[in-house]
Parts: C-alpha cells; sequence; structure tokens
C-alpha cells in the first residue's frame, strides 16, 4: 500500500537513480548500466499505469505528493490527474520500448560512449516526466533544463553532422529557457508564489496587468521554441535529421509534446482561458498554427531525405495541436492533447523504422525504399498503419483525433479551420503516400547491407519487437479512442469546458 502511494514519485525517482549508477555499472561491465536503466524505466511505466489508476478510481481526482512531506505551496509538490497521467504513461512507454531499441546501435561501442547514452536517455526520461507531473513553475523549468541537456547529448552523439545540429538547438534552446524563466519571475513578482495551484487564485487581480501580458507573451515563446511551433522551429530539422538514430524515436516522439502539454497546463489550468490575454494569445497561436500546417507540410513534400521530411511533417503536426487550443472550445481541447498522444506514437513508429533502415543499409532516400515490403516486412507493416494514421484515415488514430478538432471548428464555426484540416490531410497523403508507392510499385532498390539480417523480419529482433509495439499502438489507440475520451479526458477537463 505505501508503494502504490509512492507511485507519482518513483515515475522520477527511479529513472534519475538509474541514470546516475549507470556510467559506474557500464564501467564494471558495458552492458550492466543499461540494463539497469531498463528496468528503471520498466518500473517507471508501471508506476505511471498506477498513478492514471489512482486518479481513475478517485472518480478523476487529483493526487497530491509532497516531497518531504512539506505541504504546498510551501514545499515542492507533484500533481497528478488524469490527463497528465495519460501524458506520463506515453512518455515511460516508449522510453521503455525505445532503449531496448537502441542497443544494437550501441553495440560496438566503448563503455564510456555505451554508458553514457543509457545515461543522457534516463535524465531525458526524468526531465520529460517532470515536466508533466510537477505542481511548481520553477521546478518545471528545473525539469526542463534536464531534458534540455540530454537531449543535446543525445542529439550530440549522431556523428559529425549532429554536433552542429545540437549547437544550434542549444543556443535557441537557451534562449527559450530565459524566456520561461522570466515568465515565471515575472509572475512571482505578481502573486508571490511559485505554485501552480495557488497562482490559480492569486492571478485573478492581476489579468489587464501589462506585466501579466510579458508573462503570457514570455511563456508562449519559451513553449513554442521547445515545441519547434512554426516559426519557432528552427533548431527542429537537423536535430531529427542527425541526432542518434537509437534516440529519434524518442525525442521525436515526446521532446515536442511535452513543452505542448506544458502550454496547456499553464494556460488552461492556471491562467485560465477566461481573461482577455490568454484570448488575445490563443488567436495568436491559432495563427501560428496554420502558417505551421500549411508550410510545414509544403516543406515536407519538397524532401528526399526521409528523416527530414518527417522533420518537417512534425512541425505541421503540432500546428494541429496548436489550432486546437486556438478553437477555445470542448471539442478542440479533446482533439488536441487527443493528437498530442496519438502523434507521438506516430512520429515515434515512423523514426523507429527510418532507424531500422539506418542500421541494415544506411539508407534513407525516399526514393530508393522498392523492395522494403520484401525485405523488411514488419517495418513495411508498421509504415502503413502510421502513414494511414498520419492522412487521417479510419480506423487509426490520427482519424479521430483530427475529427475532434473537425468539431471543435465546427461548433466554434471557425471555418477557417476546417479548410486547413482538410487541405493539409490531401498535403498528408502526397508525400506520404509516395513511401507506400516506392515500396510497393517501383522495381526493387539496389541497397548495400551494412548489417545483414539477424531474423526472417530484416532487423534484431530488439528492434523489432518496439517498430511493431509503436505500429500496433496507433491501431489499439484509435480503436479504444472514445474510450480514452469519455473515461480519461473528460475527466481531466478545465473547469471552463465542464461549467
Amino acid at each position: 500500500m505505501m508503494l502504490f502511494e509512492q507511485s507519482p514519485l518513483f515515475i522520477v525517482l527511479l529513472p534519475i537513480t538509474a541514470a546516475l549508477l549507470c556510467p559506474l555499472l557500464s564501467k564494471l561491465k558495458k552492458k550492466l548500466g543499461s540494463y539497469v536503466v531498463m528496468a528503471a524505466l520498466f518500473g517507471a511505466m508501471l508506476s505511471a499505469f498506477t498513478t492514471l489508476s489512482r486518479t481513475l478510481n478517485d472518480g478523476g481526482s487529483k493526487v497530491h505528493y509532497w516531497m518531504g512531506n512539506w505541504p504546498a505551496p510551501i514545499g515542492i509538490e507533484f500533481v497528478v490527474d488524469p490527463l497528465n497521467s495519460l501524458v506520463l504513461c506515453m512518455i515511460t512507454v516508449l522510453a521503455f520500448l525505445i532503449s531496448i531499441y537502441s542497443i544494437p546501435f550501441l553495440k560496438d561501442e566503448e563503455w564510456l560512449v555505451y554508458g553514457g547514452y543509457y545515461s543522457l536517455y534516463a535524465l531525458l526520461t526524468v526531465g520529460l516526466c517532470g515536466m508533466v507531473a510537477t505542481g511548481d513553475l520553477f521546478n518545471m523549468y528545473v525539469f526542463l533544463e534536464v531534458m534540455s541537456i540530454a537531449g543535446y547529448g543525445l542529439i550530440a552523439l549522431g556523428g559529425k553532422k549532429s554536433m552542429l545540429a545540437a549547437f544550434r538547438y542549444l543556443l535557441i534552446g537557451t534562449i527559450g529557457a530565459s524566456f520561461y524563466l522570466l515568465g515565471t519571475a515575472f509572475i512571482y513578482s505578481l502573486t508571490g508564489s511559485l505554485n501552480m495551484a495557488d497562482i490559480a487564485v492569486r492571478i485573478t487581480p492581476f489579468y489587464s496587468t501589462p506585466l501579466f501580458a510579458m508573462a503570457c507573451a514570455c511563456f508562449l515563446v519559451a513553449f513554442g521554441i521547445k515545441m519547434a511551433l512554426f516559426p519557432l522551429h528552427g533548431w527542429q530539422p537537423d536535430s531529427y535529421t542527425f541526432a542518434h538514430p537509437g534516440a529519434i524515436g524518442f525525442i521525436a516522439g515526446c521532446m515536442s509534446k511535452v513543452p505542448a502539454y506544458a502550454m496547456i497546463r499553464v494556460f488552461f489550468y492556471v491562467f485560465g482561458v477566461n481573461n482577455p490575454v490568454v484570448e488575445h494569445l490563443l488567436n495568436v497561436l491559432g495563427v501560428l498554427g496554420i502558417a505551421g500546417i500549411l508550410i510545414g507540410s509544403v516543406m515536407a513534400l519538397a524532401q528526399y531525405d526521409f528523416r527530414r521530411m518527417l522533420a518537417y511533417s512534425s512541425v505541421a503536426q503540432l500546428g494541429y495541436i496548436a489550432i486546437g487550443l486556438a478553437m477555445g472550445n470542448m471539442y478542440g481541447f479533446i482533439g488536441a492533447v487527443l493528437h498530442l498522444i496519438n502523434h507521438a506514437f506516430m512520429k515515434a513508429c515512423l523514426f523507429l523504422v527510418v532507424g531500422g533502415l539506418t542500421y541494415r543499409y544506411g539508407e534513407i532516400n525516399l526514393y530508393r525504399l522498392g523492395g522494403l515490403n520484401n525485405k523488411m516486412p514488419i517495418s513495411t507493416i508498421a509504415i502503413i498503419l502510421a502513414v494511414l494514421s498520419m492522412v487521417g484515415i479510419p480506423p487509426t488514430a490520427g482519424f479521430f483525433s483530427k475529427w475532434y478538432l473537425l468539431l471543435g471548428a465546427y461548433e466554434g464555426a471557425q471555418y477557417i479551420y476546417i479548410v486547413v484540416l482538410v487541405v493539409s490531410s490531401l498535403l498528408n497523403a502526397l508525400y506520404f503516400f509516395r513511401i507506400i508507392e516506392q515500396m510497393f510499385v517501383e522495381k526493387e532498390a539496389t541497397l548495400t547491407e551494412i548489417h545483414k539480417p539477424e531474423t526472417k523480419f530484416g532487423l534484431p529482433v530488439t528492434m523489432i519487437i518496439p517498430i511493431a509495439t509503436t505500429g500496433l499502438s496507433i491501431l489499439i489507440l484509435g480503436i479504444y479512442s472514445t474510450d480514452i475520451v469519455s473515461r480519461i479526458i473528460k475527466l481531466g477537463l478545465p473547469e471552463v469546458f465542464v461549467r
């Protein structure tokens, strides 16, 4: 029972402990540290599902965990509800699966690289989970920095070109973190508190002040940079293209979604959307979302590098989340949150397949995929499911999040969003269906194998299992989307949508 009550803490405590022990254990025996990290991530995943179960069993009520038994707002607390518990489950599932997937990429590395990789990987999980679970604005900044520093390291491990990509991300990411810290300072000067629940009560008299408007603008820029919202996405294409192939599935799946959730948490739950400043901010977010969807889709259409196409596709997909929030109604909000979850698995699945291509052939050209359906059948099925979901074909997950976005646009009489969603789906079909065309229609490409196939599926088992699982998850999330919305997301809606 005691362990059950400690579940919110274990989500962060287990990975950070493993991250600290990993280099030492890897020195003793190269693979030992990685096994400890994987076990810790599995434990964090179980803790996340336990926490979700606790919130659902309590009728959707929040679970407060006070560090050192110091009550908020004096002490530091974790606050979990059905919504952020769902996001924690998303992060930990992908973290555990992709930690297994990374093994073949590191088998020839020295112990220092092996241990350093898994230590950074565990710290990235800590940062992501901490940002989602914390109930304190300043501690969100701390976890944001942990996430960013670990992300810089994993991107830099990708090779020579990745060093420049990581450095560019470091420079732009530091600007984003500085804006976040400024926004936090402004809010503290107004309310005298850093606890989110406390701020939500104290901030009301300051809605019309210039300092509150400046704080909101700072948070928008900070989260926009971290989630690669157009036009603040300049760091993302190179980072996604040159990052370590073992980690990019996790980076692309979660590192942009967690800042998006943080934006939701701050603007919808702490500040509230029933004030003119946040209303104007959401209008700006809608314009940026539309631009990101259209420009990101067009840029993705122009790429021949599979990784770069997926990077620009992510810019467009994050635009869906932005316009869903900008709609300012329940259906738009549900669509945004559902797409946040769905896209994490869709994009992780696609990048895992790309990593598989890199591992076996070193080939990532979109126009050299002929015959892949025969050489890598499981990967081909995963690609088909992910592509159908990205375009929005039922019963895959992407259809249902787009459906809620369309409902939100219709309910709010915001017909421009309907037009944008339809146009973007057509563009998605253009640049994603060419992948299927290349695999099934074009003649078999002549590719040189860097690694011989270890199984009949073309890749090692440790890579096949995560690819198959994420691909299957896209279908499961679609089939059970109604239950996810009714039993989880609706229990965690902001008060403005519940009234």
